[in-house]
């Protein structure tokens, strides 16, 4: 019979944690505005922060009033999820773990538990101590939203990061009229491959080029990957209305090619960049020719 009574008493004192945060809803505001959570990541004013705190009070008060102290999935948490992300983000950015976010989390209860004890006329007696164990597992569930959203938006940074260090790593360059080059330096992955494919055609496209010089001279080995990679960007490069030209195959890589058995009789090569760019200057009826250096005596 006693557990039936506590049983019923579980959503009488959610209800009860959810009045109480709507009523000291801007006192709680004003002492979580004070907090590293909130005062490191609105730096420019504090009126920001406080609103910020009253927005998370809120949903927390939402979840409250559900019953659903224990359910990260609750509706009140989806309103400041995205605001919750974007602090979390902050913070990772700023060099903290998601252990310490969840640790800043946790010290948004002392001020809010002070409040609320403070309601009572026994701060100790039992219907005290339902209301604060409620508050620490609200505050619980609370900190187990950042965390997640701490860590989602930790790999979508990363992911952001890897697609930009690939574009960095993959530029196109304009080097003559009707003429594009990629130098490649590194490894030529599945993933990078893709951006190069990319960013070329896009390339070839934009400055309407007619030669694609791809410069292998960085990168340090050569399999049957790397060479199915370089023969379908040659392919597409090729229905957009460009020749490609592969450049830098160093003599261990010339080596590594004819052992793997991989033909690569259909595609124009040569030793360096600088030759490249002379035979497509030459398709084009463009003459290259070496001009004396300043000073120099012909004989």
């Amino acid at each position: 019979m006693q557990v039936a009574e506590e049983h019923d008493m579980a959503p009488e004192v959610a209800r009860e944690l959810g009045g109480f945060l709507e009523q000291r809803r801007e006192q709680i505001a004003q002492r979580w505005a004070d907090t590293a959570l909130f005062r490191t990541v609105f730096t420019v004013s504090r009126d920001e922060a406080v609103e910020a705190c009253k927005a998370v009070v809120d949903a927390l008060a939402v979840v409250a009033r559900s019953g659903r102290l224990e359910d990260t999935e609750a509706p009140g948490f989806g309103a400041v999820r995205e605001q919750l992300g974007r602090m979390a983000a902050s913070r990772a950015q700023a060099g903290f773990s998601t252990s310490q976010v969840a640790g800043e989390v946790a010290r948004l209860r002392e001020p809010a538990t002070a409040l609320l004890r403070a309601e009572f006329d026994d701060p100790s007696g039992e219907p005290a101590h339902a209301c604060a164990l409620a508050l620490t597992t609200l505050l619980g569930t609370l900190r187990l939203v950042v965390m997640e959203t701490t860590v989602s938006s930790g790999e979508e940074l990363i992911a952001r990061q890897r697609q930009q260090l690939l574009e960095v790593a993959t530029p196109v360059i304009k080097l003559w009229e009707n003429i594009v080059a990629v130098p490649l330096i590194g490894t030529l992955d599945s993933a990078r491959s893709q951006v190069v494919m990319e960013n070329l055609l896009e390339a070839i496209v934009d400055e309407r080029a007619r030669y694609a010089i791809l410069d292998i001279t960085g990168v340090p080995t050569v399999d049957s990957l790397v060479a199915q990679h370089l023969m379908k960007t040659v392919a597409a490069a090729r229905l957009m209305g460009a020749e490609c030209i592969v450049s830098g195959i160093r003599p261990a890589i010339a080596q590594t090619i004819v052992h793997l058995g991989i033909d690569l009789g259909t595609i124009v090569t040569r030793a360096g960049l600088a030759d490249a760019l002379a035979y497509a200057l030459a398709q084009q009826g463009i003459a290259v020719s070496n001009r004396p250096a300043a000073g120099a005596s012909s004989r």
